[in-house]
């Protein structure tokens, strides 16, 4: 788990999103795109899931972005090229079922497009004729475009505010597609409310679609029931029958109140950190 490599891809705004690549041979071997492992900075870390960006057989590795947001995630991108993670397990959850589906669209926002990029790569590697649409908020915080221009037929690029690509929502140019044309399969990753609102624009093309789902997990591997999630009326577990489920399956309403359960409590531990206690 000795990490080889460390590179901050965004510093802008108070948001931190960082590469890390990672030893570790065995999971490289097994890996496939839509997995992930959980990892614990130190002893005493929280136990963080994090998608499997990259899985090099040949160098033993995987590559894991981290967007810093809260406390556990500042602490995981603390660690520097030599020094090692406390544990890394893995790789966890049901890969992406890869398939010639035909075209595709790939929805990718914010640190959710370094999800999509596997994918991207393993369904260009299967036949499909790959549509990205990825966004974030500006262009400073905008990441992997050049990897995915390279395993995509066409790549839309939107920012909230209009300072690249286009400005809007991802949710635009996929309404747009899909009334132009005939897809076969949507796959988007990104912020909850962003998902959502994919479901519902594909929802009226009936079109499959899946969606990476980002649930507060421990151990992720079904033992705790903590990634509890509703999908098509039934209590699914995201890491192992995950962690990807079809869009109009999920009940996102419970799904976004559990996400937030811990949010006064995750800002408290933030503040006190900050303050050095």
């Amino acid at each position: 788990m000795k990490i080889l490599s460390k590179k901050v891809l965004v510093e802008s705004d108070g948001v931190s999103i960082v590469s890390i690549i990672v030893e570790s041979p065995d999971i490289a071997a097994k890996a496939k795109a839509g997995q992930f492992v959980v990892v614990m900075a130190h002893e005493k870390g929280e136990r963080i899931p994090l998608t499997i960006v990259n899985a090099d057989v040949k160098t033993g590795s995987i590559e894991l972005i981290i967007q810093a947001l809260g406390f556990s995630t500042k602490e995981i991108v603390k660690v520097n090229k030599g020094d090692s993670f406390y544990s890394l397990v893995g790789p966890l959850g049901h890969a992406t079922p890869i398939k010639n589906y035909g075209n595709v669209i790939l929805v990718g926002g914010g640190v959710g497009i370094a999800e999509i990029y596997p994918v991207s790569k393993a369904m260009k590697g299967a036949g499909n004729n790959v549509t990205a649409i990825i966004g974030s908020r500006k262009k400073e915080l905008l990441i992997l475009e050049k990897e995915m221009t390279e395993y995509s037929d066409e790549l839309v690029i939107m920012t909230d505010d209009g300072s690249y690509g286009k400005k809007g929502f991802v949710t635009g140019p996929l309404k747009e597609y899909l009334e132009k044309s005939k897809y076969d399969l949507v796959y988007a990753v990104g912020p909850i409310p962003m998902m959502r609102a994919v479901s519902t624009v594909t929802k009226n093309f009936d079109v499959p679609t899946l969606v990476s789902l980002n649930v507060l997990m421990v151990d992720g591997t079904g033992m705790c029931g903590g990634c509890r999630v509703t999908v098509g009326g039934e209590i699914k577990f995201t890491c192992v029958d995950g962690p990807e489920f079809y869009a109009n399956e999920v009940d996102w309403d419970e799904l976004q109140k559990r996400n937030s359960v811990y949010d006064e409590k995750e800002k408290h531990i933030c503040r006190l950190n900050d303050m050095g206690t």
